[in-house]
């Protein structure tokens, strides 16, 4: 397997961060923006996008803060991608922080793809 960069996007997001956890680790928030379907089960995902489903097994997770999901055809490896809220303390502003993994002939294409998902999310948060 060729070796994958690693990004991050930032986004601000007009949200409680209770909300916006909610969107990027339940099955329905997810299928709100994320997936056409998705199932989650303990800590394994099952993500539907136009008929085709993928797996992924959740790494880690902290309530409120962050959780980090990696597909079954990347594991054994260090790739995942994670969805981080972090809070400013003086402005109370929050932002969504996105890691992920790309092949580096990829990166822009992937960077456009996720901020047409986070637009979604955005949409539906209302923010």
């Amino acid at each position: 397997m060729a070796e994958k960069k690693q990004i991050e996007i930032e986004f601000m997001i007009r949200s409680s961060v209770k909300i916006l956890y909610q969107c990027l680790s339940t099955s329905s928030g997810l299928s709100e923006w994320f997936a056409d379907d998705v199932t989650i089960k303990r800590d394994e995902a099952k993500f539907v996008w136009e008929g085709n489903t993928e797996e992924a097994t959740i790494l880690a997770k902290k309530q409120d803060q962050f959780i980090r999901y990696q597909m079954l055809e990347l594991e054994g490896t260090d790739y995942y991608f994670e969805f981080l809220i972090k809070t400013d303390p003086l402005t109370g502003d929050v932002a969504l922080l996105i890691t992920d993994f790309v092949d580096e002939d990829e990166e822009e294409e992937q960077r456009l793809l996720w901020e047409s998902q986070i637009g979604e999310l955005k949409h539906i948060l209302g923010s």
